[in-house]
């Protein structure tokens, strides 16, 4: 048996609706998620700041760092580490670049 696992992504977004340098939540389970488009590439973490529960997407993203809207908390969003204490890390998912758009896999 080969070692490796499928994975199931699912399209949330067409080939062309998130320009680079912008992010958009996506909900899956009723739990924030946010999809970053940043000059690394497409990046999807917890949508929810671990500190106060502010909904990074509504925050602003710079660079490859998302801040978060209530205390200014900064992600990175290729790693999904918090800028000043590395033991705080957002969970990250896989995320693919189709032709006909972006993919994420949940699992």
């Amino acid at each position: 048996m080969l070692g490796y696992s499928l994975m199931a992504f699912e399209k949330v977004a067409g080939p062309e609706e998130l320009p680079p340098g912008e992010m958009r939540e996506l909900m899956r389970s009723g739990q924030p998620l946010v999809l970053c488009h940043t000059p690394d590439g497409l990046h999807v973490m917890e949508g929810t700041c671990p500190h106060a529960g502010g909904r990074l997407a509504q925050g602003a993203l710079h660079g490859s760092t998302l801040v978060c809207p209530w205390h200014a908390w900064e992600f990175d969003c290729t790693t999904g580490e918090l800028d000043f204490h590395d033991s705080v890390k957002l969970r990250k998912f896989p995320v693919e670049r189709r032709d006909d758009g972006i993919y994420v896999d949940f699992d």
